[in-house]
């Protein structure tokens, strides 16, 4: 199946050949595919509080965005697209979509973004920071690449285009054809017709997100306290100067912080597991159904993650009797189990209470 997808290379010579390194193109990579959701149902999700959505226009030389939500269509017949992001938690499709890409690592996997384009539409040209899989739906699109350099942008854009982009290479791409860009390639996309692309984009978290994010975890995890004290202070003579006493305090306890290999996989297998921030789980009543003839399936928004004896759901870590990693880590790794098999692992009152929760679901056997 993914020899099909990746055009008749395996999982291993994908990522040895063209990760993060050069672009791929399979014509016909998903014969017959046209999309994960209809037109409609697309702009009924834009219409969302919930959703995160936006309206590109251009004009010429101009460009506008609207965030969402976005209750009425545009009245162009030209040049806009709509860009809706995580369909995979609105859509069974694109959640299936999403999971033909689970050669790579769960914890890089993002979120299946799906945008409907008029002619002409396109969000301008651009790179990306992360790996991104463009895989055409119905309709036409023309994508230029060109590849990595220290490209200048357009100043006082709305979108981070850029500036003066020449193309090193032109795909045409019809439906079911499959676009690989890796990160810091410039492309952009044109819609030759009404056309629809599901981007299957990858999680890159950037140094600054893991230091503030890890920052908290400290925090959170309590940092040594110290009063400060500073008995026999002289009179100053220089008032603004920083003084020596606070400043060695300073240094004092800053060293004092410490943290181990277990606190960055803690804090990682947290982070990572999170779900978007638009996320919502819904909330069910007890129920007493049996697990023997039930499928535990995970649900779209959910976020499973192991490492060593943890577990980690949706930004959650515990670490479960040894008896019960094999069957939490198989659930992980195929985001479904027998309901029996989970039960017999002592995981009843677990499937139970995270049922309720909204983060996975039974389905009959």
């Amino acid at each position: 199946m993914q020899e099909a997808l990746l055009g008749g290379l395996s999982a291993r010579a994908f990522l040895q050949r063209h990760w993060q390194k050069r672009p791929l193109l399979v014509r016909r990579a998903l014969p017959g595919f046209t999309g994960v959701i209809e037109k409609g149902a697309l702009f009924a999700l834009a219409a969302g509080d919930d959703v995160e959505s936006r309206l590109v226009e251009r004009r010429g030389n101009r460009w506008q965005v609207r965030d969402g939500p976005l209750r009425r269509q545009p009245r162009g017949k030209r040049e806009w697209t709509l860009l809706v992001n995580a369909v995979d938690h609105h859509s069974r499709a694109a959640e299936r979509l999403l999971r033909r890409f689970r050669f790579i690592p769960e914890s890089r996997l993002d979120d299946v973004m799906v945008s409907y384009a008029a002619p002409g539409g396109g969000v301008g040209p651009h790179f990306d920071s992360y790996d991104v899989f463009l895989v055409q739906g119905f309709g036409r699109r023309l994508w230029r690449i060109a590849r990595p350099q220290a490209f200048a942008l357009v100043p006082g854009a709305p979108l981070k285009l850029i500036k003066g982009f020449r193309a090193d290479e032109e795909y045409l791409v019809e439906p079911g054809d499959l676009l690989y860009v890796p990160p810091g390639w410039g492309h952009e996309g044109i819609a030759l017709d009404p056309c629809m692309t599901c981007s299957v984009g990858m999680r890159a978290p950037q140094g600054n997100e893991l230091a503030a994010g890890f920052l908290d975890y400290l925090h959170e995890r309590g940092l040594p306290a110290a009063d400060f004290r500073d008995r026999g202070l002289a009179p100053s003579s220089h008032p603004a100067l920083l003084d020596n006493r606070i400043l060695g305090h300073a240094r004092r306890q800053l060293a004092r912080i410490r943290w181990s290999r277990a606190d960055v996989e803690t804090f990682l297998g947290r982070h990572l597991s999170t779900p978007r921030q638009d996320a919502v789980f819904k909330r069910r009543r007890r129920t007493g159904n049996s697990l023997a003839r039930r499928t535990v399936v995970l649900d779209p928004r959910t976020r499973m993650l192991y490492r060593g004896d943890k577990v980690f759901l949706n930004g959650d870590c515990w670490v479960p009797p040894r008896a019960q990693m094999r069957a939490l880590a198989a659930l992980a790794d195929r985001r479904r189990a027998s309901g029996s098999t989970l039960a017999r692992a002592g995981l009843k009152q677990w499937v139970h209470d995270r049922y309720c929760e909204g983060t996975l679901d039974l389905e009959r056997a």
